[in-house]
């Protein structure tokens, strides 16, 4: 049990930390000691995620309230608050990610994903491989995002990175080459918001920032406003992103699967589910218990951290069938836990289900010969946010 918890603590893994997970399920529910503990058991996470008792910062810590002049922190926003700062900044953005806004964005997603599809074959006239990620899978939420909340002309290729330096951050800063990357795009992203902030104060549109400026001072302080556009801007895409990569790589490494989907493209919707099962973006998340608490056999203090992995919880074998198998066709179950759960769960879970949904289905019908390219996929470099940085394909 040491060897597979010193494994899923090591670089080694990324690519299929599944087997580690395997192993980690092995040494029982809860697995740990004194203030650290993880599981991969469904149950428990699911309970530790809805149960008050933990939170997502140690008693007593409020997390930070002005901008960290070093700019090598990581501060994301509602996520890392706890009730009522949480209640209150979720409250303001959430109208603009209800489900039932979802009706109003799907013909823009649709022809946003056309339009790449169509920039796609032009490049691959000739034969030649396409990187999905560079080509689709950030473009299409990067361009969706920033136009629900007002961002004109946005730098696809620097959001991106952006999206990446702080995905690779949720796993730690390491070294000071990733803390100087860090700062360097909370700096940017601070100028980001420092120029439109104004603007939309100046003259408010029907747009996600317009709707936050107008909830200050009362509602939102100006640090919580950056914030707060910063989650919403780099969280509206960065699970999009890799769940469009590890779905469209899960379907071309599963023939019979693709063939189905490109026969029945109205099953996008259900093959979603299952990639946000099999192959979930975001591998884990953690709580502080805030009190005792006995779950799966361990005693935590308060203050004791549980590493929740949640993409192993999503093959739990006592709560899916054949969890290791990937199926479109795959009866529900259960609810996977790609989003989390409990009060944190996904604010945007429903529009990343869509521009996926929209995107699979549009590959499959658009561009149905789709396959692997010769050309080596590579992983990024996260324990947290399991994804491609790059993913070569070829159209024919």
């Amino acid at each position: 049990m040491t060897s597979a918890i010193e494994a899923f603590w090591a670089r080694s893994g990324r690519e299929d930390p599944f087997p580690i997970y395997e192993q980690l399920r092995g040494g029982g529910s809860v697995v740990g000691s004194g203030q650290e503990w993880l599981t991969t058991d469904y149950g428990i996470c699911n309970a530790v995620l809805r149960d008050r008792r933990f939170g997502v910062r140690p008693v007593g810590d409020p997390g930070p309230t002005s901008e960290d002049t070093s700019g090598n922190t990581l501060d994301l926003g509602f996520l890392d608050r706890e009730p009522p700062d949480h209640t209150r900044l979720r409250q303001l953005a959430a109208p603009a990610f209800r489900p039932k806004m979802m009706a109003g964005y799907a013909e823009r997603i649709a022809d946003f994903t056309r339009d790449l599809i169509t920039g796609i074959e032009r490049k691959t006239a000739d034969g030649r491989p396409f990187d999905l990620i560079a080509d689709f899978a950030a473009p299409l939420p990067i361009g969706v995002i920033t136009t629900l909340m007002g961002i004109p002309d946005a730098d696809v290729g620097r959001l991106s990175q952006h999206g990446t330096v702080v995905g690779s951050a949720l796993s730690g800063v390491n070294s000071p080459a990733e803390a100087a990357a860090l700062a360097a795009a909370n700096a940017e992203l601070y100028e980001l918001f420092s120029e439109l902030i104004p603007l939309k104060k100046a003259r408010p549109g029907d747009d996600v920032i317009s709707y936050l400026v107008a909830a200050s001072p009362d509602g939102i302080t100006p640090y919580e406003l950056h914030t707060t556009a910063r989650l919403l801007l780099i969280a509206g895409f960065e699970t999009t992103v890799n769940l469009i990569g590890n779905g469209v790589a899960a379907l071309l490494d599963h023939p019979a699967q693709w063939e189905l989907l490109r026969a029945e493209p109205e099953r996008a919707a259900a093959a979603v589910e299952e990639v946000l099962r099999w192959a979930p973006p975001v591998q884990s998340t953690g709580r502080f218990a805030h009190e005792p608490v006995s779950i799966g056999g361990a005693d935590l203090q308060p203050n004791s951290w549980i590493l929740l992995l949640l993409a192993a919880a999503n093959r739990d074998p006592a709560v899916f069938s054949e969890p290791d198998i990937f199926d479109i066709t795959r009866p529900r179950q259960a609810e996977h836990l790609a989003f989390s759960s409990g009060i944190h769960y996904c604010l945007g879970a429903p529009l990343a289900r869509l521009e996926a949904q929209i995107a699979f289905a549009e590959l499959a019908t658009r561009l149905p010969k789709l396959r692997r390219s010769p050309d080596t996929p590579t992983w990024r470099d996260s324990r947290v946010i399991r994804g491609y940085s790059t993913l070569p394909l070829l159209v024919g």
